[in-house]
């Protein structure tokens, strides 16, 4: 399997433990020192592109100094796009912005160690890949005690309740069984019901067909024709950005014309990006897989 593909599985094991290379590491691990005083101006340097995006949306943008290589969104951020990596994180690059504190979904190549050794002053909260919806507004609560909004973040997370609330209020069992097939990459790769992005399709009540296909791996890859008889009846796209997969290519798969998602148009084609992080978008995600299941269970 190539570099790029690895990282793509890994960075969805961070999420879905998913962004980015990241590990999956269960719940929010956060580091428990987040007493920085409000009226401090800190310095942020940001390795996690789903911490990045936290960060702006409770309006703490104006202390982030850098980020990784990934963390593009909001639009913000693209004056303060680096090349630094999560991926292969080097402390000596990332202490040349003069950070206060540093953020990262996991502790690759013990660089919170390494950025401590630069600077015994230093702060490095850890967010791990969220296994829950209260990881992520537990995230999002820590950071915004660390910048000092915290009403900001519990205003957001206000919002996203009420959101996800709404997306789902019309949740009932399907009137007969129902499936989905979660495409991770174009090499057939999904996700099980343990992970994130598992758990929250559980209370649709649609069956997982990759549960169970590899014991110990929530990440198996399957393969077209495993996948044309367990008969889907939604098929998510969590590729077409980095696979340029679209439902018009996926229904002229050989072998695939007979599946009900293909042939009742039940595909649906998300945002990679959204997909594979578990901040504040995690609601558009929901949002998108609730009107896909509603629409595949008439």
């Amino acid at each position: 399997m190539s570099n790029i593909r690895m990282s793509r599985i890994r960075a969805l094991t961070a999420a879905l433990a998913a962004t980015l290379v990241l590990a999956a590491c269960g719940s929010s691990g956060s580091t428990p020192d987040t007493t920085v005083a409000p009226e401090v101006s800190l310095r942020i340097v940001s390795l996690s592109p789903t911490a990045t995006e936290m960060l702006y949306a409770i309006g703490a943008g104006d202390q982030v100094v850098a980020v990784d290589s990934y963390s593009t969104f909001p639009a913000e951020t693209a004056t303060k796009v680096t090349k630094l990596s999560a991926f292969e994180p080097n402390a000596e690059a990332i202490l040349g912005y003069t950070p206060d504190v540093v953020l990262i979904s996991n502790d690759t190549n013990k660089i919170s160690e390494q950025l401590i050794a630069g600077n015994p002053k230093l702060q490095v909260w850890t967010g791990a890949a969220a296994a829950t919806l209260d990881d992520v507004y537990k995230q999002i609560t820590e950071l915004g005690a660390l910048t000092g909004h915290e009403d900001d973040a519990a205003t957001l997370i206000d919002s996203m309740k009420s959101r996800i609330a709404k997306a789902t209020e019309n949740i009932s069992a399907p009137m007969s069984p129902k499936s989905y097939f979660y495409e991770l990459d174009n090499t057939l790769y999904s996700v099980t019901s343990n992970t994130f992005v598992g758990a929250l399709l559980k209370p649709f009540g649609f069956t997982n067909i990759a549960d169970g296909v590899e014991a110990g791996n929530d990440y198996p890859q399957l393969n077209a024709e495993v996948i044309a008889k367990a008969n889907p009846s939604v098929i998510f796209l969590a590729d077409t950005k980095c696979c340029a997969t679209n439902a018009a290519e996926v229904a002229k798969r050989p072998g695939w014309a007979g599946i009900d998602a293909v042939k009742n148009g039940q595909i649906v084609e998300l945002d990679d990006d959204v997909a594979s992080r578990w901040g504040p978008r995690v609601v558009d995600l929901l949002e998108q897989i609730s009107a896909g299941i509603m629409a595949a269970s008439k």
